[in-house]
């Protein structure tokens, strides 16, 4: 018997198809806090627990070609294709307006560290190590160069994003004033709802047990599995 081979495009958009079905329905859930907050132990937490995420790499392809052209419809359709979501284009606050009114009755995770510089010195030591050379803090042509998704797609991430500049893409004045201005706006958008959103610290003991709770659901774990620490 001959094993037919399913071309990898194929499978993933069969997976893409159903994950969607299996999606319809059901509540979708946004961390919405900024990437090196935590988010990535988050998903992991999601997923130990059989929610669906979305697939990461087609988000960020989604965030680099309409997010920064104030384009949201394609993210929004995408959203149709899991129950969970986390890190760009979802970590900036510009997106939340729309998935939520796409989304009624969906639920928001802001994810944060002890303090911004906490934050500040998360990010650029994450990065460093995967994209500084000799791992220093990268400079623009580093990020312009590096492979992730695309060459040039860091620079989306990191510069553009923040509004940093090429001579300074880690200004530490600028992207801690990104990180409080995002935290600050998510929190006043959701004011008047707070059953809608979980503000949560992963350093606090009892963030697992927060986050199980907002979720309404039993668990056998006690505490989400460290992923991408730094």
């Amino acid at each position: 018997m001959i094993k037919k081979i399913i071309p990898q495009p194929v499978k993933k958009e069969l997976k893409k198809q159903i994950n969607t079905l299996k999606s319809v329905g059901k509540t979708k859930y946004f961390c919405v806090g900024r990437n090196k907050s935590g988010t990535t132990s988050v998903k992991k937490g999601f997923e130990d627990l059989g929610y669906i995420v979305g697939d990461q790499h087609a988000a960020e392809r989604l965030f680099d070609a309409h997010f920064f052209k104030n384009e949201f419809q394609e993210i929004v359709n995408y959203c149709k294709t899991a129950q969970v979501f986390q890190d760009v284009p979802f970590s900036h606050f510009e997106v939340i307006p729309h998935i939520d009114k796409a989304y009624p009755g969906s639920k928001y995770i802001l994810t944060v560290r002890d303090d911004s510089e906490q934050w500040y010195n998360s990010i650029t030591k994450y990065h460093a190590k995967l994209y500084g050379l000799n791992g220093r803090i990268p400079t623009y042509d580093d990020l312009k160069n590096a492979e992730y998704l695309h060459k040039g797609f860091l620079t989306r991430l990191t510069v553009d994003a923040h509004g940093s500049t090429p001579e300074d893409p880690y200004s530490k004045e600028i992207l801690i004033s990104h990180y409080e201005k995002h935290n600050a706006d998510v929190i006043h958008y959701f004011k008047d709802r707070p059953d809608d959103l979980l503000v949560i610290n992963l350093s606090d003991p009892q963030a697992y047990q927060k986050f199980i709770k907002f979720l309404n659901v039993d668990s056998p774990y006690t505490a989400f599995p460290w992923e991408n620490k730094t």
